[in-house]
């Protein structure tokens, strides 16, 4: 190679290299809830093909993988199933990180079971002490003489802190198997007829192999279902919850914008067609603060 031909070799290098470092500069990077990310990926795709020009990297991990690169400025949104930890916010504070929470979303978190398995309906306490490991066997439930098995979520996921707050009041069964997300949940509980599992609701509509089954706040109470829009919003199904977004402070005008077309009309329609719900009135009401 001669000399001018290295020189254009090491020039066009340094441009690509240049180019590459403001790219990953202005890319918009958001981590966390594996519940969230095929939701905010979507939401993104169609972001950067109505905005030229605007970068934006989704990846999962977990709530607590977000909230902890929220703390650590690696990132510029954490998404999160649950809301932050107090001793989270003390951290991010300790580190002049000022989290601000959004509400994006709404899911009706989703118990699965095998679609062999007669069982249909179950309580918030029969639920809770399945997952505890105090009910053992379908029978003492309504079902077939046949232990359970049970699938969940690995602990720096928001769904499985939100469902051992929420549901299990306690610490989960030792014998639960801790998957990885929530699809792997799914096809674990399509092919075991004793498995039970928990998911987000867009990961268990329309599923062929399982049955969503319907909750009751209380032993007596009426039962519904996580799949009926107005059960959720209305707070009748019991363990609905808000989809959230945390952000450092007052959010620059790149993040409002990405946010607020999350809360657009066009965006409550791609989070409906991913499976989950709107945002009620009182979580528009809610993000207002930040100016959105």
């Amino acid at each position: 190679m001669n000399g001018k031909l290295k020189k254009l070799s090491l020039g066009l290098a340094i441009f690509l290299a240049l180019s590459q470092v403001s790219y990953a500069k202005d890319m918009m990077q958001i981590k966390g809830s594996d519940t969230l990310i095929n939701l905010v990926q979507r939401l993104a795709e169609v972001y950067m093909e109505k905005n030229p020009g605007k970068y934006i990297a989704v990846t999962g991990g977990g709530s607590g993988t977000g909230v902890a690169a929220l703390i650590n400025g690696k990132c510029d949104i954490a998404n999160s199933s649950r809301n932050m930890e107090p001793k989270e916010i003390e951290q991010a504070m300790s580190v002049n990180v000022n989290p601000q929470r959004a509400v994006i979303a709404m899911d009706g978190l989703t118990v699965v079971i095998n679609a062999s398995n007669p069982v249909d309906k179950l309580t918030v306490d029969q639920i809770g002490k399945i997952f505890r490991g105090e009910i053992t066997n379908w029978k003492d439930v309504g079902g077939q003489d046949m232990s359970i098995n049970l699938y969940g979520r690995q602990s720096n996921s928001g769904t499985y802190v939100f469902f051992r707050d929420v549901v299990l009041a306690g610490e989960y069964s030792q014998h639960m198997n801790h998957m990885n997300g929530n699809a792997q949940i799914i096809e674990s509980v399509k092919q075991d007829a004793s498995g039970i599992g928990y998911v987000g609701v867009g990961y268990g509509k329309d599923v062929t192999g399982i049955t969503v089954v319907k909750v009751a706040g209380r032993p007596g109470g009426e039962y519904s279902s996580p799949l009926n829009t107005a059960d959720v919003l209305s707070g009748k199904y019991p363990i609905a919850r808000p989809l959230n977004q945390y952000i450092n402070g007052t959010p620059s005008e790149r993040i409002k914008d990405f946010i607020n077309f999350e809360l657009s009309e066009e965006g409550q329609k791609i989070a409906e067609e991913e499976g989950f719900f709107r945002i009620p009135g009182e979580y528009v009401e809610f993000n207002k603060r930040l100016g959105l």
